[in-house]
């Protein structure tokens, strides 16, 4: 039986609510597991987070467990150099660089440290021949301008999109893949979707970014792996195709997104 991707997910303990404590990376990858998941993408944000990611991938289960390593914008003032580092050493579970990028809705750092970093880890991405994840809210012309300038590497994905059409079609035309998550099914992302609706199929990723924005029915509380089939699903619906179609692309996408064995 073939079973999704979740192409983007945070598994660390910093993410974890009160809630959610209690219940290890290990049972949150088991119920993945028996809704259907059996591959996920933990992604690093910090120097902390990245090594947790890293560590996880060691966890022992059908689900098979990648990671990324990276710095948030919100995290930009930070010193990257234990980022660059860690991906340089290498390791055999290591496919991306991120989530990296730009975010000018809560600026928790100056944009110019913001662009900065993420130069920098473009560089990265390029250098190591890694996926790059990005982070974009509220600066899409920003961000394509450090894309354009640095150069966008071969395999990039804007992760959790929340544009619109327009900010799609200009992600595409320079080379990003679009990665969608339960904001999809969000009441008020109607021109959300109506970006999902065009992007082409094989350009398509589907993700939970969970514990974060649980996709409705279950917003609100918190989001896992498990519920990337809600989201697919969705988006299937949305595109007018069957959900075996979408999770066959989709899966087939981000295996190739970051450099991974075909299902």
């Amino acid at each position: 039986m073939s079973h999704w991707t979740d192409a983007h997910c945070h598994l660390q303990e910093r993410f974890l609510s009160d809630d959610a404590a209690a219940q290890s990376a290990l049972a949150t990858l088991e119920r993945a597991y028996e809704g259907g998941v059996d591959r996920v993408v933990v992604i690093g944000t910090d120097d902390v987070t990245s090594r947790e990611a890293l560590a996880i991938t060691g966890l022992e289960g059908p689900v098979e467990i990648y990671a990324t390593v990276g710095l948030h914008p919100h995290e930009a003032t930070h010193d990257i150099a234990p980022i660059v580092e860690l991906a340089r050493h290498g390791h055999p579970k290591l496919v991306g660089i991120g989530e990296c990028g730009l975010d000018y809705f809560y600026e928790h750092a100056p944009r110019s440290d913001q662009r900065r970093a993420f130069a920098t880890q473009i560089a990265l991405a390029h250098e190591l021949d890694l996926a790059l994840v990005i982070h974009a809210r509220d600066a899409f012309d920003d961000l394509i301008e450090v894309l354009s300038s640095e150069g966008v590497p071969e395999r990039t994905v804007v992760h959790c999109f929340t544009g619109d059409v327009n900010d799609a079609q200009r992600c595409l035309e320079i080379g990003c893949d679009i990665s969608v998550s339960g904001i999809v099914t969000f009441k008020n992302a109607e021109s959300l979707r109506e970006a999902v609706r065009m992007v082409p199929l094989e350009r398509l990723h589907v993700e939970t970014d969970s514990p974060f924005l649980a996709p409705v029915p279950y917003r609100g509380s918190t989001n896992e792996p498990a519920f990337v089939t809600v989201v697919g699903e969705y988006v299937a619906e949305l595109r007018g195709i069957s959900f075996v179609e979408l999770r066959e692309a989709t899966v087939a996408n981000t295996a190739r997104l970051f450099a991974l064995a075909p299902r």
